[in-house]
C-alpha cells in the first residue's frame, strides 16, 4: 500500500445513523439517549403534567368542602344533595389517581422497572382525567342548578362536558393526526408508552423492554 494512501487500513469508525450496530440503536431516536435515559425523561414530563393536573383538583375538591359547612347547604333538595355527594367522590378518586403515579414509582423503586412505571402512570393519569372531566360537570351541574335553574344547570354541564371533551382528547388527536400527515410527529404506539412514540425501533436487541438501569 502506498504511503500516501488516503484512505489507510484500520478499523472503520462506526456510521451514527447505522441502526443495525446494537449500541447505535439504543441512541439513534434523535435525542442520543438510551432507553433507561428516554424514560427518566417520560416520567419527569409525566410529573409536569401531573402538576397541573393536581392544582386543579385540590382547588376544586377544597370548595367543595368549603360547600357542606355554608348556610345555604342544608335547603339542598335531594338531587341536588346526591350530586354534591357523587362530584366530591369523583373528586377524591381524580386526586387518588392522579397521585397514584407516585405510589407506584415508591413500590417499584430501584427495581429496573421505570418503563414500566411510566406506561402505567401514564394510564393513570389518563383515568384520573376521564374523572377529572366528571367531577368538573357536576360541579358545574350543582353550582348552576343552586344559583339559577336546573334546566340551565343541564345545559352549562353538558357545555362543560363538551368543552372538557373537546380540548382534552379532540384536539391533542386532531393536532397529531395534522402532524403526521405534515412529518412532525410519529405515529403513536400505545403498546411502547415509555417509547416516547418511538414503536420501539430504537431499543437496545435483547432488552425485551426492560431497563436494567435503577430507576
Amino acid at each position: 500500500m502506498s504511503d500516501h494512501d488516503p484512505h489507510p487500513a484500520g478499523p472503520s469508525r462506526p456510521d451514527p445513523a447505522d441502526t443495525s450496530r446494537p449500541a447505535d440503536a439504543a441512541l439513534n431516536n434523535g435525542r442520543r439517549e438510551t432507553p433507561l435515559e428516554r424514560a427518566d425523561r417520560n416520567f419527569t414530563e409525566l410529573l409536569q403534567e401531573l402538576r397541573v393536573t393536581q392544582t386543579g383538583v385540590q382547588i376544586l375538591f377544597a370548595f367543595l368542602l368549603t360547600l357542606a359547612f355554608t348556610p345555604r347547604f342544608p335547603s339542598l333538595d335531594t338531587v341536588q344533595r346526591a350530586t354534591y355527594v357523587t362530584t366530591l367522590l369523583l373528586a377524591v378518586l381524580a386526586a387518588a389517581l392522579f397521585t397514584a403515579p407516585a405510589a407506584v414509582h415508591r413500590g417499584l423503586f430501584q427495581r429496573g422497572a421505570k418503563p414500566l412505571i411510566v406506561r402505567v402512570s401514564s394510564r393513570l393519569a389518563g383515568a384520573g382525567l376521564s374523572v377529572l372531566v366528571l367531577a368538573l360537570t357536576g360541579s358545574v351541574l350543582l353550582v348552576v342548578d343552586v344559583a339559577a335553574t336546573r334546566t340551565g344547570a343541564v345545559f352549562a354541564a353538558a357545555g362543560t362536558l363538551v368543552a372538557c371533551g373537546g380540548l382534552w382528547w379532540l384536539l391533542p388527536r386532531a393536532v397529531a393526526r395534522a402532524g403526521e400527515r405534515a412529518g412532525e410527529v410519529r405515529p403513536a404506539d400505545d403498546g411502547d408508552a415509555d417509547n416516547d412514540g418511538d414503536g420501539g425501533r430504537d431499543r437496545a436487541p435483547g432488552s425485551g423492554g426492560r431497563s436494567d438501569g435503577l430507576t
